[in-house]
């Protein structure tokens, strides 16, 4: 089983281009799959556009509890057996340095991979 675990960009960009998250999950996804959010996530999301909206989705997922004495982008670093959806091109960089997969959103419309999940 497949665990992924979303960033605050993501979410926001899921909720703002209207992307169908689990239809898209299972396009590129040859597994089953869990989605996850770190508790940090959820602090991000406050005073965010669509704040409200985008806490509720976010809620909808296993939220994971981390140390909040850091920031999520480091706190991600530490989940090497998670998949990482993220937009956040530095974060991207470093996940894929640690060996970590990534998903990322194209064309504002589906989700992409940089290898077979």
């Amino acid at each position: 089983m497949k665990r992924i675990i979303l960033d605050t960009d993501f979410i926001l960009n899921i909720l703002k281009n209207r992307i169908r998250l689990k239809d898209e999950l299972r396009r590129i996804i040859n597994d089953n799959f869990e989605v996850y959010i770190l508790d940090m996530t959820l602090e991000e999301l406050k005073g965010k556009p669509n704040e409200k909206l985008a806490i509720a989705y976010a809620k909808r997922f296993k939220i994971l509890k981390t140390d909040k004495d850091k920031p999520v982008d480091d706190l991600l670093l530490n989940y090497q057996n998670y998949v990482i959806a993220t937009q956040d091109r530095a974060l991207k960089e470093k996940l894929k340095k640690g060996g970590f997969s990534v998903i990322t959103i194209r064309q504002n419309k589906f989700l992409v991979t940089d290898n077979v999940l």
